[in-house]
């Protein structure tokens, strides 16, 4: 795997014990011209732009990334709190991002989940129901050989619900197992997601996610079913 493009130089210290850990070839860099003198060969397999201690040069550097003749992708931002507001008005700039200090889970998730654009991985572990197929390694997911592009939550969230199939969730237990204990978003979060992950399944394949009444939500035919 060619190595991850990183800014700044020296990038933050969790960052790079997640990216070490996670067995991530990178390159830290100050500026666009050096991303384009030090670049591999074959190239970089995406970027990591930190963009807390310097939120200009974070901005320059993903635009230069972009506006080559082949753009950068795929480009992950960590972002502080504070900057949240700003990345609507920069979304052609990045392909995703998480909230610094990153979870390494999430972190590492997030890059796996870019990555299949590119091709890159070994080969991954399954998850297999019927015609839909969950990449574990790779964050991909297709139905019927229909590649499905999902968001990073509403995958963790099918992912979740195809690995329990048949049994039933409430909206509660969903957003503590698949948003996490310190998520505070209400209930509607679930309703929305699941709304999402059935227009991109499709009409053939929307009833994969059941609705139980007064409960919530299951995957696939309930274990007592005929």
């Amino acid at each position: 795997m060619e190595p991850l493009l990183l800014f700044p130089d020296p990038p933050p210290a969790g960052v790079i014990s997640i990216l070490s850990e996670g067995g991530y070839p990178w390159r830290a860099v100050t500026t666009l011209d050096e991303a384009h003198r030090s670049e591999p060969e074959d190239g970089w397999s995406g970027a990591l732009v930190c963009t807390d201690e310097d939120p200009e040069g974070a901005v320059a550097i993903c635009r230069g990334l972009r506006k080559r003749d082949i753009p950068l992708e795929p480009l992950l931002l960590v972002v502080a709190g504070s900057q949240l507001q700003d990345l609507e008005l920069r979304e052609e700039l990045f392909d995703d991002f998480c909230v610094g200090p990153p979870r390494p889970r999430e972190l590492e998730a997030r890059l796996k989940h870019l990555f299949w654009r590119t091709g890159r991985g070994t080969r991954p572990e399954l998850i297999e129901y019927g015609e839909l197929i969950l990449n574990l390694e790779t964050y991909q997911a297709a139905v019927a050989g229909r590649p499905l592009d999902l968001t990073y939550m509403e995958y963790e969230l099918l992912r979740f619900l195809a690995t329990h199939p048949g049994k039933v969730f409430t909206r509660e237990i969903l957003l503590s197992r698949v948003w996490g204990y310190e998520y505070y978003g209400g209930a509607r979060t679930v309703d929305v997601h699941i709304r999402r992950l059935r227009a991109k399944l499709g009409e053939e394949h929307a009833n994969l996610i059941h609705t139980v009444r007064s409960v919530g939500y299951r995957f696939g035919q309930s274990r007592w079913a005929p």
